[in-house]
């Protein structure tokens, strides 16, 4: 395809294409106070990198059509509106002769993301310097005998690859059955009488057990991050990058585990997930299940006491320097579930998660359909 079209590969060093520059004001999130007007963008690496929306003194605000960069993270998003950020962000401004869109930011980031492909966290090697001397690698065509970025073929091209994924998922969602999200009456009705869904307070330690694991003899940065040969099991550690699950081991000699809700303990993001397949627990990280022999959660019911779990422990008051730690600590947190009769209501987390998932699935849908007519329009 790129022979076809003239298209060839050329190394460009970041700094000749951005002015890589320090955020206006850093705002600790810690102070912040959220629900506000403009994105807050921290290293995280979920939801481009907006921890919230604050409003703060719009003279801070940096420049959309930018893309902000975790100094010792190495995540990057393209923001198209104006944003605050957290601490070591970088801002990559295009300069005048870059033409940049949400399309084209999507090859500029992969072919960052590969040249920062070696990059271990909590590295701080990345200051300007190192950025601007940082080569990456872009499609350019040739032109009056001089090469340049090829733009248009960046479009085109991101325009189709997106059709294509779009189109996937639209075929998935239809075989899956998860494109009918028509409400039930059951569904409807707990939606409608939402505000008067009784809650009722539970310790963490009473609900769950923590599930105890073999130690495993291995460092993750000496773990395949791909299936190879035996090393099949996902392992967890505390990442929140893929629920947590970025390396592999063999199954042999592991506690596998299954149906189950993870928990980092050593991280700045303490965000609990449910584990619906095979894994198994490597660092800085625990398993915690429920802890009632007479009751087993269905998924769903696992998903909605996630969402509680989050509610007391992924809090932005915690961080490297205020560490919310492990099960220890954890155990005596008390969240909240529906109740009835002064136990947990299982039917009602069992129909609100059905019900707000097809909600859900019903907004993709519906934008899945603009997508692929938009998208289509644009290929060219």
């Amino acid at each position: 395809m790129e022979k076809d079209s003239g298209i060839e590969w050329q190394e460009y060093k970041i700094g000749e294409l951005f002015e890589v520059t320090t955020s206006k004001k850093k705002f600790n999130a810690v102070d912040v106070i959220f629900g506000g007007a403009y994105r807050y963008v921290a290293r995280g690496e979920s939801n481009n990198g907006i921890r919230g929306y604050i409003t703060e003194d719009e003279k801070y605000l940096n420049e959309s059509n930018t893309i902000s960069f975790g100094q010792d993270t190495a995540t990057m998003f393209y923001q198209s509106a104006p944003y605050f950020t957290g601490d070591k962000i970088k801002v990559f401004r295009p300069k005048k002769h870059i033409k940049l869109n949400r399309n084209i930011a999507q090859i500029f980031i992969a072919s960052m993301k590969k040249a920062f492909a070696n990059f271990s966290w909590g590295s701080s090697s990345y200051n300007v310097s190192v950025l601007n001397s940082t080569k990456i690698q872009l499609p350019t065509i040739k032109k009056n005998n001089a090469s340049q970025i090829a733009f248009d073929f960046i479009e085109n091209f991101i325009a189709t690859l997106q059709a294509q994924r779009l189109a996937t998922l639209q075929a998935y969602l239809v075989a899956t059955g998860l494109s009918d999200y028509k409400l039930t009456s059951e569904e409807e009705t707990v939606l409608d009488q939402y505000e008067n869904i009784e809650w009722g307070k539970f310790r963490l330690g009473v609900l769950f057990e923590k599930v105890n694991t073999s130690k495993l003899p291995f460092k993750a940065d000496e773990l395949p991050k791909e299936m190879i040969g035996n090393y099949t099991l996902p392992c967890l550690t505390s990442s929140f990058k893929n629920q947590g699950l970025n390396y592999f081991v063999p199954k042999e000699g592991a506690t596998i585990l299954k149906n189950v809700i993870s928990i980092p303990s050593n991280s700045d993001v303490y965000r609990a997930y449910f584990q619906s397949n095979e894994f198994t627990i490597l660092s800085d990280a625990y398993a915690i299940r429920w802890n009632f022999s007479d009751v087993s959660l269905s998924p769903k019911q696992y998903l909605f006491a996630v969402q509680c779990i989050n509610k007391v422990t992924n809090l932005s008051i915690y961080s490297y320097k205020n560490k919310l730690g492990g099960w220890n600590v954890v155990k005596n947190k008390y969240i909240q579930l529906p109740v009835k009769d002064n136990k947990p209501n299982y039917t009602v987390m069992e129909t609100l998660i059905s019900a707000m998932q097809k909600v859900a699935i019903k907004n993709l849908v519906e934008y899945l359909d603009v997508r692929i007519a938009n998208t289509s329009e644009t290929i060219q």
